[in-house]
């Protein structure tokens, strides 16, 4: 852990004047101990001891309403930090290929265990792999990021972003989901803006077609949350 990080941490405690409801979270709390203790074995060990704040229950309504609207892009999808695995099987149909990218043996098992018997399991995987690292033989027609890119350190986020253009075909889209746009010091989860997602994606040629609020966030991220929709630019060479 960088010292940074600390002497960060330690003067916000003296100037803090909101306390958003993502700190006031004991498990979030008890989530910040547990990834600061190590980052990889972290997240395993907070599946492990239950403390997934982030784990809605349920797949996440906006993708729910995007799927029914038939708004989101058929092909092979891609939910990086997919936990449960809700959305990867909410998203998955004959013609939406989604496989699901974890680094928590934890978790992946009780994604499998939950969606072993829907009636739609031949179109989605589990894969136990780092996005950073992953390599796959086939690329994207759409990303979807929904607590992924808050809970990397900021750091990360360049690094990302060239994932997500590695990743992606020329024309595929990247849905950001783009939580906790509050003003709060550390984390995970850690606070997001607009600006830091074009800050890394506008280097790698994304541009936002839309960024919307989320009407169909869930009670305590109404307001805090937006939805991104991103393309690379045209015209932009894809070296």
């Amino acid at each position: 852990m960088d010292k940074s990080h600390h002497h960060r941490h330690h003067h916000h405690h003296q100037r803090r004047t909101t306390n958003s409801s993502v700190e006031s979270d004991p498990r979030v709390q008890k989530l910040k101990q547990l990834i600061e203790t190590d980052t990889s074995a972290g997240w395993e060990e907070s599946w492990k001891q239950r403390v997934t704040p982030w784990d809605l229950g349920s797949p996440t309504p906006v993708i729910l309403h995007l799927r029914d609207t038939e708004s989101l892009i058929m092909g092979r999808a891609l939910v990086p930090g997919c936990g449960t695995g809700y959305d990867v099987v909410a998203m998955a149909c004959p013609g939406r290929y989604v496989v699901g990218l974890d680094i928590s043996e934890e978790c992946l098992k009780k994604a499998k265990q939950m969606s072993c018997s829907v009636p739609n399991a031949d179109y989605f995987t589990f894969l136990k792999e780092d996005f950073f690292s992953w390599r796959p033989t086939d690329l994207f027609d759409l990303i979807f990021d929904y607590t992924f890119f808050c809970a990397i350190e900021p750091d990360m986020r360049p690094a990302w972003a060239q994932q997500v253009h590695n990743l992606l075909k020329p024309d595929g889209e990247l849905i950001s989901l783009m939580f906790p746009m509050d003003d709060h010091a550390g984390g995970p989860p850690y606070k997001v803006a607009i600006e830091d997602y074009e800050e890394v994606l506008h280097p790698m040629g994304f541009k936002a077609i839309s960024i919307v609020d989320n009407e169909l966030a869930i009670k305590g991220r109404k307001g805090r949350e937006k939805l991104g929709r991103w393309k690379r630019a045209a015209g932009k060479s894809s070296l």
